[in-house]
């Protein structure tokens, strides 16, 4: 499995054949210049973290590629004139042989009067391929054992003193710590001092993954 950052929590996931293209979104860079893609995945529908119009340049030049995202964001996107095949926790899909399992679900923050937002994020798994949790938003999600996290540090329990022992949790062997290249000067010290929390961590592989590198598991 190939694994490429292209900015804040947008992923190029190069598993089974397939290229999955995870999260596009208005802070990722060099997305659109992508070809050759099988699925586009979108775990969640924040203004400032989706642009409709630069994913649609995107399908247009990618014509095989089916997308999938939570069903505010399909809604959203078909609003746009785009399709998009709305994704339910506990509903598995395929992209050719790799499986893909959307965790958690939508859900009102704080009272329940408030808009519904999406709670979502993706699992990507093909046999006798390492599987790797995109969390998305879905941080209180439980993906099961996975072989890669992708830990967007943009994410609100990215700086929980519970985030360490989910990671353990659930990706022993390898972790991902996505860089956002767009945090602020204190964004920075505090996720920095945060990242070091777990490269000391017994047992855990840390591989940083800066934005346009990539690395392969």
């Amino acid at each position: 499995m190939r694994v490429t950052h292209l900015g804040h929590a947008c992923l190029l996931v190069e598993l089974a054949d397939r290229r999955v293209l995870v999260d596009p979104g208005s802070f990722s860079a060099g997305f659109e210049q992508l070809r050759e893609l099988d699925a586009v995945l979108v775990t969640h529908n924040h203004a400032d973290h989706f642009d409709p119009e630069r994913v649609a340049a995107l399908l247009r030049d990618n014509p095989r590629a089916s997308v999938h995202t939570d069903p505010l964001t399909a809604e959203k996107l078909r609003a746009e004139g785009l399709d998009a095949v709305p994704t339910r926790h506990g509903e598995d899909f395929a992209v050719g042989d790799v499986t893909v399992s959307p965790v958690g679900e939508l859900h009102a923050f704080n009272h329940p009067d408030m808009p519904r937002i999406p709670n979502v994020g993706v699992v990507l798994r093909a046999e006798g391929e390492p599987s790797i949790f995109h969390p998305g938003d879905a941080y209180d999600g439980e993906p099961g054992a996975v072989d890669v996290l992708a830990h967007p540090l943009s994410a609100p329990w990215a700086a929980s003193r519970d985030s360490i022992a989910f990671v353990c949790r659930i990706a022993p062997r390898v972790f991902i710590p996505i860089h956002d290249a767009l945090l602020s000067e204190v964004g920075h010290r505090m996720y920095a001092g945060h990242v070091e929390q777990f490269s000391g961590v017994d047992g855990l592989t840390y591989v940083p993954l800066r934005d346009a590198e990539s690395a392969t598991f």
